[in-house]
């Protein structure tokens, strides 16, 4: 009865205890196996036997071949030593330098003393601006290089010696950082996309030795070396095995011509000679007659050339590049006409058919806006004005940048008719009637112009007619620009001026400050500068206007032991943020990376952060544009706050008058000032009429990145603007008040509610 019981108890787990026992029984069969085949091989000793005819050698050993490390995905396992303080960890900003991948292409330039200054600076002025790094190699004692050329000069003028001294400096340096290595002279002219393109379709895991093939006089039939003149490729794999015999292949192999002992070094230690073409991809060469007019070939051959020699002067150079530049376009033209006609067909085929078809083809149509708020205005022009200025006002002259766009459209203008209705028409400029640009992000430039045209024909009637012509200026293909970054790791140094008018906002900052820095720990440091009027400064002894603040700070230091808050006290009636910038500089390292603060600022870590990222040392400074909030007496009128709301973005505007907040480096600030001083001549007036933004505009070379930051937020507050500054200066204070009031709505309605009041 017992048994009956468990079996019926059992009953429904049976299939699971019979599965289980099943899986166990096969795996433990399987495991007999795999242990009686290893024993088996075991048994043997002695070298493992070579791999199977055809195997590759990871199938054989279970690992990749020597030289293919460098093209597997493999994990690097971090270890901490519990010995040690724990540290936090940096990482890099980019996934390509952390992953370790390699730079494509570098190009190496040999050059000598006759050619120094003639043929390689036509070779730095047509082809350098296209490859991704480019250096010269000659054999001059300091040589004086040339304006916008990075020379390496080895010291010797023999050129086997140039050769070795060049192949052991571009290992040192450069051989783990790039793929591929172009090594090319100075009388070799080398179209720079088409080198670029070729290396974007070989494969990186070979030892590839490519450029034209010569054979060795009286040598080898067989073995090919690369002649120096069109210059030839290299890749990282080839260049790290062949280093280890650079000694050897000196002393051991003598040669007049540096790209034979080269080559004889690659063929005689490596095994590899020289091809011109290589998984599908040919090394086109063209070798220029004496006399040649480059304007004059049309063969396929000179066509389709990637490097041509010799070019014997810098004159040939330019026109060598001027017509190869004229060969592209004309290519580059006749793919975007067959594109069109292949989005024509492949529209037509579409349910929109043929009203789906976009202007220009194959451009993005215009941008639709979704609101009234949305919808991009159109800036009135002629020929002589605008009458949409960057300052506000509604009419300024047509000048600079501006005045060579309206003219290079309306001359592209005529031209396109003129290709169009010629020989039956031929069109003439009058005068502009009107004209209309705006910037569509998702197109580009449009234009709209109404031109008064004469317009003649072959019999000699001409007629006086007026036309509306639309273009449109497409965005070219975007680059990704390589830019030095730094680390969360480094140090912003934040410099707040505090006037009396001030002391109302010093309790707010100083706590967001705590809050947001010191409590996280961030790497941030505060100092003060207390602006004493001189009257206050004399009656400094009895009475202190910035005792309270004094007081908040020492509060601060006692609540962080760790952290000192240093003040400096200035006596001056005009603050002006460049003399004060002076004080703080001179106190502070070189390499401190300052933000200069205001006291209505909020200070965050997401804006510290972008700080440190914007701001590069000897390359760009960082002006944010802070988000000002609008007056909430205006804007609310007694309702909801700005501090219930979470979309609290909505109820201000990013003020764009104001340069208070800055970020640079101290190096670079220094930099700047000694120019200003020199132009300046010990003027302190001139001083009073601009701000630290003025003097990186005018005085340094370095790129000025003004960007809205939603993380840079400044409660309202009525600024006082000090009559004692510059015209200009007090302006935009002026201007920044009145705008930071409220928006157009809100005004409108506080000014409805007026007279509604008044009225009744």
């Amino acid at each position: 009865m017992r048994l009956g019981a468990v079996l019926s108890a059992l009953r429904p787990a049976l299939p699971l205890l019979l599965g289980l026992s099943l899986g166990c029984s096969l795996s433990l069969l399987r495991a007999s196996w795999s242990h009686g085949a290893a024993e088996e091989r075991c048994l043997a000793p002695g070298p493992p036997a070579p791999p199977a005819r055809g195997a590759a050698p990871e199938a054989a050993e279970g690992r990749p071949p020597p030289g293919h490390e460098d093209f597997r995905p493999r994990i690097v396992p971090y270890y901490r030593d519990p010995n040690k303080p724990y540290k936090k960890v940096l990482r890099t900003r980019y996934i390509q330098t952390e992953l370790g991948f390699h730079e494509r292409l570098f190009v190496a330039v040999l050059t000598s003393k006759a050619t120094l200054n003639t043929l390689a600076v036509a070779v730095n002025k047509t082809v350098a601006h296209h490859f991704p790094r480019l250096l010269y190699f000659t054999g001059l004692r300091s040589a004086k290089v040339p304006h916008g050329m990075v020379l390496v000069a080895h010291g010797d003028e023999r050129p086997i010696w140039l050769m070795y001294e060049t192949m052991n400096y571009i290992h040192q340096h450069f051989g783990s950082d790039y793929d591929w290595f172009y090594i090319m002279q100075d009388d070799t002219y080398a179209q720079a996309e088409q080198v670029k393109a070729l290396v974007t379709h070989l494969s990186i895991n070979q030892d590839v030795y490519l450029g034209r093939a010569e054979e060795f006089i009286g040598g080898d039939e067989q073995a090919r070396y690369c002649h120096g003149g069109f210059g030839y490729l290299l890749s990282r794999s080839l260049l790290l095995k062949l280093h280890p015999h650079l000694d050897s292949c000196r002393n051991e192999i003598l040669s007049v011509r540096p790209d034979e002992w080269l080559g004889r070094c690659i063929i005689d230690f490596l095994g590899v000679t020289c091809v011109s073409q290589l998984q599908g991809q040919h090394y086109h060469t063209y070798e220029l007659a004496k006399n040649t007019e480059p304007e004059k070939e049309e063969e396929e051959e000179f066509q389709a050339a990637l490097a041509v020699h010799p070019v014997s002067d810098m004159t040939l150079m330019y026109r060598l590049h001027k017509q190869f530049s004229r060969i592209q376009l004309d290519r580059v033209y006749q793919e975007i006409e067959d594109l069109q006609m292949q989005i024509r067909n492949l529209t037509a085929l579409t349910p929109a058919g043929e009203a789906g078809v976009t202007w220009p083809v194959g451009i993005n149509a215009p941008f639709l806006p979704k609101s009234r708020f949305e919808v991009i205005s159109w800036d009135y022009f002629t020929e002589q004005h605008l009458f949409s200025c960057p300052d506000g006002s509604p009419k300024c002259e047509l000048s600079g940048a501006s005045k060579a766009d309206i003219s290079e459209i309306i001359e592209s203008a005529v031209e396109q008719l003129n290709r169009l209705y010629q020989p039956l028409l031929r069109f003439s400029k009058r005068q502009l009637l009107n004209g209309y640009r705006r910037f569509d992000p998702t197109r580009g430039m449009e234009y709209t112009l109404d031109l008064l045209l004469e317009a003649a024909t072959q019999k000699g009637h001409s007629h006086v007619l007026a036309k509306r012509v639309s273009l449109l200026r497409p965005l070219s293909k975007v680059e990704i620009i390589p830019m030095p970054y730094v680390t969360e790791a480094t140090r912003v140094q934040l410099v707040l001026p505090l006037t009396v008018q001030d002391l109302d906002f010093v309790a707010n900052f100083l706590d967001m400050f705590a809050m947001n820095t010191l409590d996280t720990h961030d790497n941030a440091l505060l100092t003060l500068l207390f602006i004493y009027h001189p009257y206050d400064a004399q009656r400094v002894g009895q009475v202190d206007v910035f005792a309270g603040v004094k007081a908040m700070v020492g509060e601060l230091e006692k609540r962080y032991a760790e952290v000192k808050i240093p003040w400096i006290s200035v006596k001056t009636e005009v603050p002006s943020q460049v003399k004060l910038m002076d004080i703080v500089s001179k106190k502070h390292p070189v390499d401190t990376l300052f933000f200069l603060a205001s006291v209505w600022t909020e200070i965050n870590m997401e804006f510290l952060n972008r700080c440190r990222m914007n701001t590069i040392s000897n390359w760009q400074v960082f002006f944010p544009v802070h988000f000002q909030e609008f007056n909430p007496t205006l804007v609310y009128r007694g309702e909801q706050t700005a501090s219930s709301n979470t979309d609290f973005l909505r109820d201000g505007h990013f003020d764009r008058h104001s340069f208070a907040e800055a970020c640079f480096y101290n190096s670079d600030y220094m930099t700047a000032r000694t120019k200003l001083a020199a132009d300046i001549l010990d003027r302190d007036e001139v001083l009073e009429s601009m701000e630290v933004f003025d003097v990186f505009l005018h005085y340094s070379g370095l790129h000025l990145f003004r960007a809205v930051e939603p993380g840079l937020v400044q409660k309202y507050t009525l600024r006082s603007c000090n009559p004692r500054l510059s015209e200009e200066l007090y302006h935009r204070c002026v201007l920044s008040n009145l705008e930071g009031l409220a928006s157009r709505s809100h005004l409108a309605m506080a000014l409805f509610e007026q007279e509604q009041a008044n009225s009744t």
